[in-house]
């Protein structure tokens, strides 16, 4: 029988240095965290009127990201709609009415 040699693993990447960097990182995200905690706490003590302006320019500004679509987009996509519900609809009808026939053969 063929003798099994273990390998041995080099240590390629220094993984002692990427777990020093992954502790930094760690330290980071709490600062960052902490200070996110800090503007929350600072938003909570704005007045109600305050929050709600702010809450209207957010909207505001995401009105203003919303690709409308074109008039004739518009009618392509009604159009494809209301085919698709008639096809739906048929298409369940047919199954009822083919299943009715199945249950008055049998009764």
């Amino acid at each position: 029988m063929a003798e099994v040699r273990k390998k041995t693993v080099e240590d390629k990447y220094n993984l002692k240095k990427v777990k020093k960097n992954n502790e930094k990182k760690n330290i980071k995200k709490e600062v960052i965290s902490k200070k996110q905690e800090k503007k929350e706490k600072v938003i909570e003590k704005k007045s109600l009127f305050d929050r709600f302006r702010i809450f209207c320019y957010g909207v505001k500004s995401e009105f203003h990201k919303v690709h409308w679509p074109s008039k004739e987009n518009m009618v392509k996509y009604s159009v494809a709609t209301i085919f698709f519900i008639i096809f739906c609809s048929c298409f369940f009808y047919l199954i009822d009415v083919i299943f009715a026939l199945i249950r008055s053969l049998f009764n």
